[in-house]
């Protein structure tokens, strides 16, 4: 008989993509996804612990659980990721009733686990210590028909004090250009038209094999891919930021002119607390040299509010310099301790009546930024990949959701005569902007142009992107292997 699954992601980007991977196996595997009022054979968590609750969530969620567990004892419940590998047999201790406890180093033994659990009737835990096969030679089970996530690495070799990442991903270990290309190259052949590029510190890409200048060849190679409409990247280190990596951004047609920058803090006191080995001045001075090669990027970041010992003055030094960097958003997080982080055992750990009160005045100024940025753009005319699941879909207005080429969202209506039949999610429009809201941007008059996609009509099928890995069949990690003769030499 087959089984269905269900996966329920906690976390970051490097999380969804993991889970991408899960549904893939599973799917090889003969599992069938289960529909959204259906109960499923297989739950699957695919936890974050970056949080001070993520355990919380997790037994929570486990416990709601029970129940359908004891009413069906063939249902299976599936842990893994970070808090996983962080936490290991104390799940099955604290929840006796899930089946399958992996880490983030064995997301592709789920399917053995699955089984041999049913067969021995007992609780199976895999937790491996290093990664042995580099995800992306797994199957993938892609969320979206019009773009999707590319790891280039996995693991960090940072030790800032608030994160608890590098214990549970270990060291960066990067993976081959050729084998990256090649992933982005089957996904544009089944019509995917934008790939983010996923690493931890994604402009570290290259240092296992010596390259520092790497990820500026990996740009640029994606540059010569035909049907790559968009590139995108996500996270850089301040630290490692280069000029050559904002020269390939600026002379790489569709590598899009956003750039996800993390700030975390403006005070470089608190900055030399976090292990952030870059000061305000050098963060600033990055972002001058983007805008000065690209000015219309649209620049986001991470800002932690209340790090432990943070000070009135260093919360202004903040409040500063998001004044000077002219943000189109932030990612603003009250801190929060993450358990086995030596900030977590800092002095000067702050009230929550004091974080919120900061976190307030940041979300404020950063607003009214964001705001005064988008108002910039009224009666721009924007290119917009329309989307799924994005914002606001008005019954009345008819609004859709896409996003512009530097990441913004924008509402518009599928009106006027360049409409070319329906409009779906993956087709692609332009429209000039009539309104800028803080957070997003609106679009009400008739579309400029319209044009239907193999996206779109893998969209409207209901079709997603199923990739087997990709692996050129040299060793999981170590010098590049030669990539194919449409990357544009990089090595």
């Amino acid at each position: 008989m087959t089984r269905s699954y269900q996966i329920r992601t906690f976390g970051c980007q490097m999380n969804v993509h993991d889970s991408e991977r899960l549904a893939g196996q599973l799917e090889e595997a003969g599992y069938v996804a289960a529909g959204p009022d259906d109960a499923p054979d297989v739950v699957v968590f695919n936890t974050c612990a970056v949080r001070e609750n993520a355990d919380n969530k997790l037994y929570g969620n486990l416990g709601q659980l029970r129940p359908a567990k004891t009413a069906n004892p063939g249902m299976q419940i599936a842990v893994g990721g970070c808090l996983a590998q962080k936490d290991r047999g104390d799940i099955v201790r604290r929840a006796p009733w899930v089946d399958v406890v992996f880490g983030t180093h064995n997301i592709g033994s789920l399917p053995t686990l699955l089984e041999r659990a049913r067969h021995n009737a007992e609780a199976e835990v895999e937790i491996l210590e290093s990664l042995e096969t580099f995800p992306s030679t797994l199957p993938a089970r892609r969320d979206s028909a019009y773009s999707g996530w590319v790891s280039i690495s996995v693991g960090c070799n940072n030790t800032c004090t608030f994160c608890i990442v590098p214990s549970l991903r270990g060291k960066e270990r990067d993976r081959r250009p050729g084998e990256i290309l090649a992933e982005v190259e089957a996904l544009v052949a089944e019509g995917v038209l934008e790939v983010t590029l996923l690493g931890q510190n994604v402009n570290s890409y290259g240092v296992e094999f010596g390259d520092r200048l790497a990820f500026g060849k990996l740009l640029r190679a994606c540059g010569s891919i035909d049907g790559l409409e968009r590139v995108r990247f996500t996270s850089p280190h301040p630290a490692a930021f280069t000029d050559d990596v904002i020269d390939a951004m600026a002379e790489t047609p569709n590598v899009c002119p956003s750039l996800h920058m993390p700030l975390q803090s403006g005070s470089d006191r608190v900055l030399k607390e976090m292990r952030r080995s870059y000061r305000s001045a050098r963060f600033l001075s990055i972002l001058d040299k983007v805008r000065a090669a690209m000015p219309d990027a649209a620049i986001t970041t991470d800002i932690i509010v209340g790090f432990p010992g943070e000070t009135e003055a260093d919360f202004q030094a903040t409040l500063d310099v998001v004044a000077q960097a002219r943000f189109s958003s932030a990612f603003t997080f009250q801190y929060s301790k993450r358990p086995g982080t030596p900030a977590a055992e800092m002095d000067g750990q702050l009230p929550k009546q004091v974080v919120q009160e900061r976190y307030d005045r940041l979300i404020e100024l950063q607003n009214d930024i964001a705001w005064q940025e988008n108002k910039k753009l009224v009666g721009r005319k924007v290119e917009l990949l329309v989307a799924t699941g994005e914002g606001r879909k008005d019954t009345e207005t008819r609004r859709m959701s896409g996003r512009a080429r530097d990441g913004r969202l924008v509402h518009f209506t599928p009106t006027g005569p360049a409409i070319d039949r329906a409009v779906r999610p993956g087709d692609v429009v332009e429209a000039v902007v009539t309104y800028g809201a803080p957070h997003h941007l609106v679009a009400d008059g008739d579309l400029l142009s319209h044009r239907r996609t193999v996206a779109g009509d893998n969209a409207e099928a209901g079709l997603r992107p199923k990739t087997n890995g990709v692996s050129l069949g040299l060793p999981a990690f170590g010098a590049p292997a030669a990539q194919p003769a449409t990357t544009g030499g990089c090595a």
